[in-house]
Order: C-alpha cells, then sequence, then structure tokens
C-alpha cells in the first residue's frame, strides 16, 4: 500500500477520506497517513480520525514517495496549494476515482483528480489535472474540462463541451451540448449554460449570463 496525504483537512477532505476507504474496502490500495493543511488551528489535531501532521512544507520532513491529492474546492487556491507542493521532489500527485462510479474505458483522467461517488462519466470524456467531481453528477460524451477545474454536487454537463482551466461550475447547474466555458470562469448554483460563457467571469441564472469579470 502507498502513503497518501489529503491536502485540505476540511469538509470535503473528510469526504475525501471517506472515498479512501471506500476504494481500500474493495481493493487495499492507500494508507491514509493523515491531513496536510497550512491552517495553524488544526495541525496536531485529529480530524474525521486522521491526523492532521502539518502545512505543505511538511512534505519535505518525509521519507520516500507521499501520493496526495488535494480536496480544496476553490480552482485558484487548489492550483496554487498544488504548484508550492510540486517543488517537493518526493511528493506524488494520486488520482481517485470511487468504486461506485460508472465510466466507460475509454475516460482519460489526469493526475490529482477526485471523482466523488455516484458520478456518471459516459464515453471518450478527458479530464484534466487536478480535477474534482463531486457527488451526482454526468458527465456526457466527448466533453473535455481542462485542469483545476471543479465540478459540485449534481452537475450535468452534456456532450461536447469544452470547460476552461480553473473553472467552477456550481451545485445543480447544467450545460446543454456544444457549449464553452472559458477559463477562470464560475458558474453559480443552479444555472443553466445555453449559450458559451466567456473567461474570468461570474455566470448565474437560466439562462446563464455573466454578472461580473475579474481584473
Amino acid at each position: 500500500m502507498k502513503s497518501l496525504y489529503i491536502i485540505g483537512a476540511g469538509g470535503f477532505g473528510r469526504e475525501v477520506a471517506w472515498l479512501v476507504e471506500r476504494i481500500n474496502a474493495v481493493e487495499p490500495t492507500w494508507l491514509l497517513e493523515g491531513f496536510i493543511d497550512d491552517n495553524p488551528d488544526v495541525i496536531g489535531t485529529i480530524v474525521g480520525g486522521y491526523p492532521v501532521i502539518g502545512g505543505v512544507d511538511a512534505f519535505g520532513d518525509l521519507d520516500g514517495e507521499a501520493w496526495t491529492v488535494c480536496a480544496i474546492g476553490s480552482a485558484k487556491v487548489r492550483r496554487k496549494v498544488i504548484e508550492k507542493a510540486s517543488e517537493y521532489p518526493n511528493v506524488r500527485f494520486a488520482t481517485l476515482i470511487d468504486p461506485s462510479v460508472l465510466m466507460s474505458d475509454r475516460v482519460i483522467i489526469g493526475e490529482g483528480s477526485i471523482v466523488c461517488a455516484g458520478n456518471i462519466v459516459t464515453v471518450d470524456i478527458t479530464l484534466g489535472n487536478h480535477c474534482i467531481v463531486n457527488l451526482d453528477c454526468t458527465i456526457g460524451h466527448d466533453a473535455v474540462l481542462g485542469d483545476y477545474v471543479t465540478v459540485y454536487p449534481s452537475v450535468n454537463i452534456s456532450g461536447i463541451t469544452d470547460i476552461g482551466d480553473c473553472v467552477e461550475l456550481g451545485t445543480g447547474m447544467q450545460i446543454i451540448q456544444g457549449k464553452t466555458i472559458g477559463s477562470e470562469a464560475i458558474v453559480g448554483a443552479g444555472a443553466v449554460v445555453v449559450k458559451d460563457i466567456p473567461a474570468r467571469c461570474v455566470a448565474v441564472g437560466s439562462p446563464a449570463k455573466p454578472i461580473r469579470f475579474f481584473e
């Protein structure tokens, strides 16, 4: 079994720990050593039955390979933390897929990505590195998700969609077939995307429309 550390000791981190337990129940794969979290208030505590070992710099004190995933929902924060963790030569990034996921063998999933319970991922789909697909989502044929995409629970992504890097898709939102969402866009909960969404904006509503752009 390979030693695994979850970055982020919050609520989603505890859900990822449960995901690891579910994987191990089917095939023992990971020795979950605990959490990595830069919040000094949680370092040294026990979260969900696992110790919070230290901040990201704790990777420098570990011997041998240290496999990790980042359980931080914010795409931009996750990218920043992973870039920091990548500076340590012993760090390796795990890909975690819940045993309940329905997925064809024509799906490419990048390193460090997390696919939670109850998802359906059909055919000829690409998920980039360090993506999170939370509970109960569907991803249709020929969809392409870039790096650091966060898909919150109960999202429906139709086929032939193109989702840029660091996009966040809010709980319960939907994307119709053939649409593009630009990098670093945030689409709000319950939104319905029927037209392309530009990069670096917040879009809400049904139909989804940009209401604010980032500098």
